[in-house]
């Protein structure tokens, strides 16, 4: 496998960066980067991070990196968390307020561990901080039920104080996607298994629409919508398909179908064995978290009660 890491990689320009993972020998790994510096979205850095721990440390080659970039990659935990040296010393200073650096959650015990320091690491205002501890905890949960996960989750996230953002990216190494809703669903192309995904009241768990007690198919949809709200971007991608919501000044107006959002598409992407999430969630919104989530809500039964009418309506031959 081969990966490059540009000078710029986030949620609007991804696309390049994706086209040019190399999905090739799954035993070892090639990590090459933009000899000047690198700024990465924290998805970029996590889809790294879950490639190495596939493979051997010693099957794991990185090129020589100038001291700006090595430095970068440091910091953010890379080295640390695939077991590898560095070779550089760096003097350890506190994160808060820049970034969660690079993690692996296995189990809901460190889920609860990790979302307990999170919120001082980023130096959040209690309202600020829960929708972001509600889609790590939805996008690490998901990994958990749906994934079969080896190595879980791996997570990083970064405060971006200029634009008042929080930039997320959750990932895994997982089933994927198109298997764990064609659990339940006939489904034949990745693009098809990410559009249910993102359907309110659909699950890999059961065919029932709304899901089941434990189970509801609301988590992507609901973050999904927490980016929509606020204008901004979020992406999903698994196997060789990506969903990428794109940002909109107009009032949102929260649909059933993803396809009906501002959306693009790619369906030609090197294979990726599991799952991706990034989303930025800005802070400066006014909505308060609360009244986001009744919104979201109010839209997913809506959508629910009228998927099931749909179904109901549709002619049954005995």
């Amino acid at each position: 496998m081969k990966i490059h890491l540009p000078n710029s990689a986030f949620l609007g320009n991804i696309d390049p960066f994706l086209r040019s993972f190399g999905a090739g020998n799954p035993d070892f790994l090639e990590i090459t980067a933009n000899k000047k510096w690198i700024s990465l979205h924290p998805v970029v850095l996590a889809m790294v991070a879950a490639l190495g721990l596939t493979v051997k440390p010693e099957n794991i080659f990185i090129e020589k990196l100038e001291a700006k970039s090595k430095h970068y990659l440091e910091r953010i935990g890379l080295f640390k968390l695939l077991g590898l040296r560095s070779d550089i010393i760096i003097t350890e200073h506190e994160p808060a307020g820049r970034f969660i650096p690079l993690t692996r959650i296995g189990s809901s015990e460190e889920l609860s561990r990790f979302i307990v320091d999170m919120v001082p690491l980023l130096h959040l205002k209690p309202d600020q901080a829960e929708p972001i501890k509600y889609v790590v905890s939805e996008l690490v949960r998901n990994v958990f039920e749906h994934s079969s996960s080896k190595a879980g989750a791996i997570i990083c996230a970064q405060f971006y104080k200029k634009s008042n953002i929080i930039r997320i990216g959750i990932v895994d190494t997982g089933i994927g996607i198109k298997k764990s809703i064609g659990a339940s669903y006939k489904i034949s192309s990745d693009i098809e298994a990410i559009k249910l995904a993102l359907t309110p009241g659909i699950t890999g768990t059961t065919s029932r629409i709304g899901g089941t007690e434990f189970n509801a198919g609301a988590g992507l949809f609901f973050i999904k919508s927490i980016a929509k709200s606020a204008h901004d971007f979020f992406i999903l991608y698994s196997g060789n398909a990506m969903y990428k919501l794109l940002t909109s000044a107009s009032k949102p107006r929260l649909y059933i179908d993803p396809f009906r959002d501002r959306h693009s598409l790619n369906e030609e992407l090197p294979y990726w064995q599991g799952t991706v999430v990034g989303i930025d969630i800005s802070l400066g919104q006014k909505q308060e978290f609360s009244q986001l989530l009744d919104f979201v809500r109010d839209a997913y039964v809506k959508a629910i009660s009228e998927q099931k009418k749909a179904k109901y309506k549709k002619a049954k031959f005995i």
